[in-house]
């Protein structure tokens, strides 16, 4: 029995950060599935303020609002968090070029196509099952489009 190694806490903690990202990607992909935030049609819908306009998903906003709230005030209330020796929160405050550029990106995306980051993920599934290629051309627009960033700012900070 001595001739077994107990594995490292180091070695734990990084298992029990993949697992706690994994059970909060889970959480949040099965809120998009219910609140049907993956249907880009509903989320149109949405922006369709001056139209056939439907709020049900300002209520899903509003909640996932009220939960962010808690969990922030929570954390503010601890010393550090779970599975960090220390929060992570950024120092730059500064509203700037790259922020609004991305800000109206995403915005444009949304509102083209009716999808964002997370439900595109959450719908590439659904795209398989009933085999529709848009939320799979919308990723991969998505990951060149990242690809790409990486690439102009690494070659602007190297001048």
């Amino acid at each position: 029995m001595s001739d077994i190694k107990q594995p490292s806490t180091g070695n734990s903690r990084s298992i029990l950060k993949s697992l706690a990202g994994l059970l909060c990607g889970a959480v949040f992909g099965v809120g998009l599935s219910i609140s049907d935030m993956i249907n880009p049609l509903k989320v149109l819908g949405f922006l369709d303020v001056l139209g056939n306009w439907d709020p049900s998903l300002a209520f899903v906003m509003g909640g996932a609002l009220i939960v962010a709230t808690l969990g922030y005030r929570m954390t503010l209330k601890r010393q550090a968090p779970s599975l960090m020796p220390f929060y992570d929160s950024t120092a730059i405050t500064a509203i700037d070029r790259p922020l609004l550029g991305g800000a109206v990106l995403f915005g444009i995306g949304w509102g083209l196509v009716g999808l964002c980051p997370g439900p595109a993920l959450a719908n590439i599934t659904l795209a398989i099952m009933q085999e529709t290629w848009k939320p799979l051309v919308f990723v991969a627009a998505m990951i060149s489009g990242m690809v790409i960033h990486g690439v102009l700012m690494n070659s602007t900070r190297k001048k």
